[in-house]
């Protein structure tokens, strides 16, 4: 999968590692589906490279010397149109991963993940998906219990459509890829997403993915 036109999506990274971006532009280069246009090892550089190259994603480490990621992401966030913004983390950042979440980041993947998880979530990330990697979810779930009656109450006031819609956008689906799902217009799931978050209460998909992981066996 390519974005229409067979185009690669284009990536940016943003490391301070300079042998971890390395690494990290050989593996998602390497079937011709993802392209880095850019690399950053700092915040700031991320906000300058990511101006010059407008890219499709952005894939951001939270830690990072000057400028970290954080107060990047919240920066890139107050663009009129930003990237996919994804962060890219290990198991001990749970507090940065939290703030991120808040802040409106779309994607959360680990260091360690396997390359066809990490070239999978780039192209979902360019084209409209929020990706979380399960192993994220299940250390940010405990965080979040002591909003399970609520949000299992906003839950209970959704339709059995807008259930369907937001199943298939807990999995990481674009808009285009629910439509194909369910057999409906692009138009009309942007409308059903639009209503799943304001009942739910929350900003964003990944929000929105996390409430639905944390109450599915209330479903």
């Amino acid at each position: 999968m390519r974005l229409p036109g067979g185009v690669p999506v284009r990536l940016v990274l943003a490391d301070d590692e300079p042998l971890l971006r390395r690494g990290l532009r050989t593996l998602l280069e390497a079937d011709g589906r993802v392209v880095v246009v850019g690399e950053a090892a700092d915040g700031a550089a991320l906000l300058d490279v990511v101006r010059r190259t407008r890219p499709d994603v952005a894939l951001v480490d939270v830690q990072m010397p000057g400028m970290d990621g954080l107060a990047a992401l919240k920066a890139l966030l107050a663009w009129s149109s930003p990237p996919a913004l994804a962060v890219l983390t290990t198991f001990d950042l749970d507090d940065y991963v939290a703030t991120a979440l808040e802040l409106g980041a779309q994607g959360f993947l680990l260091k360690d993940a396997e390359p066809e998880t990490l070239v999978r979530a780039m192209l979902d990330l360019a084209a409209g998906g929020a990706v979380l990697d399960p192993r994220i979810t299940a250390r940010l779930l405990p965080k979040l219990r002591t909003r399970r009656l609520r949000e299992t109450q906003h839950l209970d006031g959704l339709s059995a459509r807008e259930r369907q819609v937001l199943s298939l956008l807990a999995s990481g689906r674009s808009n285009q890829a629910i439509a194909t799902s369910l057999g409906l217009s692009e138009a009309t799931v942007k409308s059903y997403v639009s209503t799943v978050l304001t009942k739910l209460g929350v900003e964003n998909r990944v929000q929105a993915a996390l409430v639905a992981h944390q109450v599915r066996d209330a479903w």
